[in-house]
């Protein structure tokens, strides 16, 4: 039986989740089209994208590089379109059937709400989505009968655990991580580690404010807040815990005791081919996992006295309303003041610990509310570095 292929809308094209779905969409091509693109800055790359694909529109979001992609593209059937508002518009055209946010941060929250209105399939890679505003998301979804499918490795493994136990009751979720690039260190050292270091990821090839993330356990703190609202948890119901391997994706324990694992080689195309491709297994020809390759898989407790911001977003998500969004956008900020070499690793903590404290909290939020505290928190994280 042959389908239709899916239309795609990618929020994020030319980063790493975005270029793997396109490598996807390559090896699947009568299972899936391009509807529409999406780049922050990388002009070059999205231009490079368009010709090849030839999506109906594309959106730059920084406006001063329009021109060269309108130029670019001049001839092309592809609209070219800038800034932010068009994010939201292309998120909910109608010739689109999936949109897959794979935008990094906060700014990928109104686009998908927009795509949730519009009756779209999300296949979410943009975690802080749900960390900023999971209780809005999770009612939109339900309101307007959409799936929201997980991109994340982690989740997607949890997801695929869950598939057929509908009727059975989770006991706890198990979310493995790999440790970082600093997994053993103590205070003393983590203090002089510098940016390079941070960025040299053991496992994965992602972005850099993914990597750093990772690197400060942040990720993980993130991927816990979003878990308890893709799968509707307690907040006592979530575990860490590292498998430097980063073979076990995740787990779950039922209420028998019972656990279910999914496994595999740390790659992204499977997540994101399962999630674009639900409820089908699509075939893939990526390299197969060996247990004989893997004699040893090993498991420790996360280090939470080293790795502060681990125990800060377990406190977000128990203070609940506003607080993951203080968490997330205290964190962008001090990922990019890292990466600018303006404070040192162990200030990261420091920061968003500081802007937990002093943010205005919010146990109710609506989404402008959303909107404001990200704001609101950008400034008392900005005064935090001047001192």
């Amino acid at each position: 039986m042959s389908h239709p292929p899916k239309r795609l809308t990618l929020l994020g094209s030319t980063g790493s989740i975005g270029t793997q779905a396109l490598d996807v969409v390559r090896s699947q091509p009568s299972r899936f089209t391009i509807s529409a693109l999406s780049a922050h800055s990388n002009a070059d790359l999205l231009i490079q994208q368009a010709l090849e694909f030839q999506p109906a529109a594309v959106v730059i979001g920084d406006e001063k590089h329009y021109q060269t992609v309108k130029s670019a593209l001049a001839g092309q059937p592809t609209e070219v379109l800038a800034g932010i508002a068009a994010l939201e518009e292309i998120a909910s055209r109608p010739d689109t059937d999936i949109v897959l946010t794979a935008m990094v941060g906060y700014a990928g929250l109104l686009p998908t709400v927009r795509a949730i209105q519009a009756g779209k399939t999300i296949a979410l890679a943009n975690k802080e989505t749900l960390v900023v505003a999971g209780q809005l998301i999770t009612r939109l979804v339900k309101e307007h009968g959409v799936g929201l499918y997980p991109v994340d490795s982690e989740h997607s493994a949890i997801f695929q655990c869950l598939v057929g136990e509908e009727q059975n009751p989770i006991e706890k979720i198990i979310l493995t991580a790999s440790g970082g690039p600093f997994r053993g260190r103590n205070m003393q050292e983590l203090a002089t580690v510098t940016k390079a270091q941070a960025l040299k990821h053991p496992n994965w090839d992602m972005g850099a404010k993914i990597t750093i993330d990772s690197a400060s356990l942040m990720n993980k703190g993130l991927e816990v807040i979003e878990a308890k609202w893709l799968f509707g948890l307690r907040d006592d119901q979530i575990e860490v815990v590292v498998h430097p391997q980063s073979i076990i994706h995740s787990l779950v324990q039922f209420e028998d005791g019972s656990l279910k694992a999914q496994l595999g080689l740390p790659d992204m195309k499977l997540p994101i081919q399962y999630a674009l491709g639900y409820p089908e297994r699509l075939p893939s020809k990526y390299p197969r996992f060996s247990f004989l390759d893997y004699p040893q898989l090993t498991f420790e407790q996360p280090d939470q006295s080293t790795f502060r911001n681990l125990p800060l977003a377990f406190e977000a998500m128990r203070r609940g309303g506003n607080a993951p969004c203080i968490l997330n956008a205290a964190n962008e900020v001090a990922v990019a003041a890292f990466l600018r070499d303006d404070i040192g690793f162990l200030q990261m903590p420091d920061l968003v610990e500081n802007c937990l404290s002093k943010v205005s909290y919010l146990a109710e939020p609506a989404l402008d509310d959303y909107v404001q505290t990200d704001q609101e928190t950008r400034r008392v994280a900005q005064d935090f570095l001047k001192h």
